[in-house]
């Protein structure tokens, strides 16, 4: 909620679409997304709300913001992000370039099924009167 009020809604619609096959890469799903718009915007003008809300999530993610502390909006890297692709290629992102750094995130990542036993989800839970169940968000370079 920190990166956006209606950033939970634009998630539990993602990990559906993800856990019912329907997709893995984040630009994909923000696509499917786009055509169910959980949130009702007005989308005749083609803003790019649901873009944009997943951009600054993965920048938060890949600058400092992990699932076991509280996001406060600092990041902990000042300068810039360097990725090293697999065939060996660099890639620096100083925090000026920050558009084509969210592009390369948002291009580049895809949503993948961690250890279930591990991370403790996936199974079937009674809660009161209801029964529930826990998924993961786990966020991969493709």
């Amino acid at each position: 909620m920190m990166i956006d009020s209606q950033f939970p809604i634009v998630v539990s619609e993602i990990l559906k679409l993800f856990y019912s096959g329907k997709g893995n890469t984040v630009s994909e799903l923000i696509e499917k997304i786009k055509i169910i718009n959980p949130c009702h915007f007005n989308l005749e003008n083609h803003h790019p709300y649901y873009e944009y809300k997943m951009k600054n999530f993965l920048t938060d993610s890949a600058l400092g913001m992990t699932p076991n502390a509280i996001w406060t909006g600092n990041y902990d890297a000042n300068g810039g992000y360097i990725i090293v692709k697999e065939d060996g290629d660099i890639l620096c992102y100083h925090i000026y370039n920050r558009n084509e750094f969210q592009d390369y995130l948002y291009d580049n990542t895809k949503l993948e099924t961690p250890s279930s036993s591990r991370h403790g989800f996936g199974e079937i839970y009674t809660s009161g009167s209801e029964q529930l169940f826990k998924l993961n968000l786990q966020v991969r370079f493709i």
